[in-house]
């Protein structure tokens, strides 16, 4: 009897510890092996049915998790303490790691980290390096049409976002392999978020209306993030896993299939890159996070606890972190050789430091942050010397200026001030000259202006707000305003931005459903004449900067009266190329009034009217009076 209850009492601990061994320490300790020379951190392929799983754990003290194990597809799921789950440990490095044998190349294989203490935390995760990933909570609304090459979920032993992985990948044939991108004086960018250009919201969609851009003149198309952000409704600027794109918008053929469409007509591609910050799905934010306040917990290696700098959002990023800069420098390179883009806009790049500071002193000189954004872009150019590399900055002058000088662009924002001769105001400054400033403070080509990007208030908008008279309620003079502003847009040089649409004088709001909801897809206003005459303005207008390059480079000359006290009299514009062989002068009427004006030509002889070939004026003196223009309108003379 006495037996019998020991027996009984063995029985029921021995139940016991099954019944909690997810949450139970293993007795085993993990192998100490150092990690085979070669590896990386991810999943590793060794040959046709072998991979090697690679993860980092070394929090700031220098301290890992007890235990790693990998559950997968693999081995059912089951978490053991053997070589079929358990990874072994190399101290020295910092590495867990783990080689898996007898896969089958074709297969898609879905796993999942899972890392425990002794003290009995257990922290489950996806793996920062995959390129692919299930999210059981918003794959299930992507559409077939979309995504077309789902896996399906798990039926048990996962739990949250999963990685996949596949041996052999599925080839893809590049129809231009080795694209030439345009110079940088030629860039044309159309800034293009998936979800609101078509009404499929994805690739499908954009492919269809490729000729469209390109017929208008478009040199570039800048993707919105397209990498794996939280939920399928996004901008993307809540990233979450950054070798994966983001499978809302389609399947990883599709990403490349539009970019060689893309390089097939001349047209780079660019994409925007969140290096800021991520989200909390992000599995160096899940290693090491502080569930009590909902943040990065103060050992984690990669984020700061809080931001320094006042414009984050998510997780900031320590960019000053040896972990991070590789990992984003290995990204980087792996979205320059696997999808062949063309560059890159980094979003927040003035985030990119430790220097605490307020919204008053962020935008203050900071060498660390020029050191760091300089690693990245030699990184860059070491896979490919022409990429591009934009910079959202806002910085100071000197700090932008020395960026310039290191061959990265900077965003130039003239929204405000296009946005005021939109809507006919000459004072509060309509001054458009931060458009362009010339080599004497950095070099010519290293502004990107734009009217509108994302994240401004669309010009056609406040014009049917807050439009000075006529330009409040009448299409017609709206559209022909707008043509004005373009005139005094696109000829100056300078990479040029445009947000998707404003071609077309878009003027649905910035917070209709919401600043980053959803917006009404308008193709429907080419059917509108004043619509589709602003369209024929930006397509003739960007035909001229391409067929001129000479008026273009830095070596062309400009000057013009664009300042609020130019506003009743006419606003001027003068551009020649190097030698004078060609030379423009643009004149441009922001009132409600016809006018007659005077201005400056460079020299006499007849000169054409550009938007209107049949029109031509005989310039009998430098200094020509009785120039007639009509309310809300421009004229473009040229030598040539």
């Amino acid at each position: 009897m006495k037996y019998n209850k020991l027996i009984l009492f063995s029985l029921l601990w021995l139940c016991l510890a099954w019944a909690c061994s997810d949450n139970t320490p293993n007795v085993d300790t993990p192998k100490q092996t150092p990690l085979p020379a070669g590896l990386i951190e991810g999943i590793n392929v060794i040959n046709n049915s072998t991979v090697t799983f690679v993860l980092y754990d070394k929090d700031k003290n220098g301290v890992s998790y007890d235990y790693a194990y990998v559950v997968g597809d693999f081995n059912n799921w089951q978490q053991t303490d053997d070589d079929k789950s358990m990874m072994n440990r190399d101290d020295a490095s910092g590495f867990w790691w783990l080689t898996i044998s007898g896969l089958d190349p074709s297969k898609e294989y879905a796993f999942q980290y899972v890392l425990k203490k002794n003290t009995g935390e257990t922290v489950r995760t996806a793996d920062a390096y995959s390129r692919k990933i299930l999210d059981p909570a918003n794959d299930p609304y992507i559409p077939s049409s979309t995504y077309s090459d789902n896996k399906t979920y798990p039926s048990a032993g996962a739990s949250g976002i999963v990685s996949v992985f596949k041996i052999q990948p599925d080839n893809y044939s590049w129809q231009v392999p080795d694209f030439t991108p345009p110079a940088v004086d030629h860039l044309v960018i159309y800034e293009m978020l998936l979800r609101d250009f078509t009404t499929s919201s994805d690739i499908n969609g954009a492919l269809q209306n490729l000729n469209y851009l390109k017929s208008m003149g478009v040199t570039a198309i800048e993707l919105m993030p397209v990498q794996e952000f939280d939920g399928n409704d996004s901008w993307g600027y809540n990233p979450c896993f950054y070798f994966a794109m983001d499978k809302a918008y389609g399947t990883d053929q599709m990403y490349k299939q539009f970019i060689d469409e893309c390089h097939k007509r001349g047209m780079a591609v660019i994409l925007d890159v969140v290096y800021n910050h991520a989200t909390g799905n992000n599995p160096f934010a899940k290693m090491w996070w502080d569930s009590v306040n909902n943040r990065p917990a103060a050992n984690n290696p990669y984020f700061n606890v809080t931001a320094p700098h006042p414009y984050s959002v998510f997780n900031d990023f320590n960019h000053e972190s040896p972990l991070v800069r590789k990992f984003v420098k290995r990204n980087l390179q792996f979205l320059l050789e696997e999808y062949k883009v063309d560059g890159f806009r980094f979003d927040l790049s003035k985030g990119f430091t430790q220097k605490s500071s307020t919204e008053a002193t962020a935008a203050n000189y900071d060498a660390s942050r020029i050191a760091i954004l300089k690693d990245y872009n030699t990184a860059i150019k070491a896979v490919k010397p022409d990429a591009f590399v934009i910079l959202e900055h806002f910085a100071d002058d000197r700090e932008e200026t020395e960026l310039s000088n290191a061959g990265m662009m900077v965003w130039r924002n003239v929204n405000w001030q296009y946005c005021q001769s939109a809507m006919g105001y000459k004072t509060d400054n309509s001054d458009i000259s931060p458009a362009y400033y010339g080599t004497a403070s950095r070099p010519a080509n290293s502004l990107v202006s734009y009217m509108e990007s994302h994240d401004e208030e669309r010009a056609g908008y406040k014009q049917t707000q807050w439009g000075n008279g006529i330009l409040k309620t009448d299409l017609g003079a709206r559209m022909s305003q707008l043509e004005a502003n373009a005139a005094f847009f696109f000829t100056v040089p300078g990479p040029k931005m445009v947000w998707q649409f404003g071609e077309m004088g878009y003027d649905v709001s910035i917070d209709y459903n919401g600043r980053t909801g959803k917006k009404p897809v308008k193709w429907d206003y080419l059917n509108v004449p004043e619509r589709k005459k602003l369209y024929d303005t930006y397509t003739k207008l960007i035909e001229f900067r391409n067929d001129n390059p000479e008026l273009f480079n830095s070596t062309a000359t400009m000057s013009w009266k664009v300042s609020e006290s130019d506003w009743e009299k006419g606003r001027f514009l003068t551009l020649s190329s190097f030698g004078n062989a060609k030379q423009v002068v643009v004149i441009g009427n922001f009132t409600n009034e016809a006018i007659t004006t005077s201005t400056t030509f460079p020299k006499t002889g007849t000169w054409n009217n550009y938007m209107n070939p049949s029109e031509s004026l005989d310039v009998s003196s430098t200094t020509m009076d009785g120039i007639t223009l009509p309310a809300n309108s421009f004229k473009m003379y040229t030598s040539f």
